[in-house]
């Protein structure tokens, strides 16, 4: 019998992301808060860019975003936000989604799967993400509980479980 494998990913849904940005810009311009403070977001290249006059105004300009991916099932281990910095008359916050698990946090992620997983389960690294496989379909599933378990700094998924 052939080994059973799942793919271990970091992937943003692009679509939701720019729904939720949708979402927030709508809120940015309806609430009375933000009336008169040049309150702004939206895409800049790869980079989400909000705007204010004032560090608190951009600062709550991205507690509506954040907000905003977590109503859409983003988990924000996916969103890295800048500090507020001054540029002109306003403050800027620059921020972007992670897709991928970078080299650091696959092998941070193998070790776990190495120590604390099931024996019969390898690991390896592809690119910007993981397989598993093991023949016990049942040492997989446990695998995924494990790191569902572990309080990773990335949002992970698991994809084709075979």
């Amino acid at each position: 019998m052939a080994d059973s494998t799942f793919d271990i990913v970091s992937k943003v849904d692009k679509q939701e992301a720019n729904n939720a940005l949708m979402q927030a810009q709508k809120e940015i311009e309806s609430r009375y808060d933000f009336k008169g403070v040049g309150a702004e977001i939206d895409w800049s290249g790869e980079k989400i860019l909000m705007k204010a006059s004032s560090e608190e105004r951009v600062k709550a300009v991205l507690d509506v975003f954040q907000s905003k991916l977590v109503k859409r099932g983003i988990s924000l281990k996916s969103f890295v936000d800048g500090k507020p910095y001054p540029s002109g008359k306003e403050y800027r916050i620059e921020g972007e989604l992670k897709n991928g698990i970078d080299q650091e946090q696959a092998k941070k992620i193998s070790k776990i799967i190495r120590e604390e997983g099931p024996k019969s389960v390898k690991s390896q690294i592809q690119g910007d993400e993981l397989r598993v496989q093991s023949k016990s379909r049942d040492d997989l599933q446990a695998t995924m509980a494990l790191l569902k378990g572990k309080d990773l700094d990335i949002d992970v998924q698991f994809t084709n479980f075979r």
